[in-house]
């Protein structure tokens, strides 16, 4: 097969990987039970990934002074002090990632006090990493078609 023709076939499968819709079944909603330990300054685990639809339920534990937790985009906000644990639950019903924040004013560094969460697939990611094979393999398949030419002794150039 000719250089070109394999360099126009990989890109085009490499756009495709990227781009097209893909049909994927997505998994049955389930319950998340997240405790959240928050202390002067940071939230542990600093990042939640969660499916699409499913149910999230948050356990708020302060270990030093009172901490809250924001979570942007669903208007979830609870407040626990130290040794009281608070509760919410919301639905996960918006696809993307969400900044959750302490909604307490517990210091000098509170405004850097930051998690994320995310819900559904990592689609961009495992859509990349398709894209990157494809570019890879027609890449080598490109290349090894040239130096075939070249032992043939056909010109480098499709004319």
């Amino acid at each position: 097969m000719r250089p070109a023709i394999l360099a126009a076939l990989t890109i085009l499968l490499a756009l495709a990987a990227l781009l097209l819709p893909l049909p994927l079944v997505e998994a049955a909603p389930t319950e998340h039970h997240i405790d959240l330990d928050a202390r002067m300054f940071a939230f542990a685990p600093e990042r939640v990934q969660v499916n699409w639809g499913d149910t999230v339920h948050i356990t708020l534990r302060s270990e030093d002074v009172a901490h809250g937790v924001y979570v942007d985009g669903y208007g979830v906000n609870i407040v626990a002090e130290p040794g009281k644990p608070a509760e919410a639950s919301f639905v996960a019903y918006q696809r993307g990632k969400f900044r959750f924040r302490c909604s307490v004013t517990c210091g000098a560094l509170h405004p850097f006090m930051i998690g994320e969460l995310v819900v559904g697939p990592n689609l961009p990611f495992w859509r990349a990493g398709v894209a990157l094979l494809v570019v890879a393999v027609g890449t080598m398949m490109t290349l090894g078609a040239r130096r075939e030419g070249d032992r043939k002794g056909t010109p480098l150039r499709d004319t």
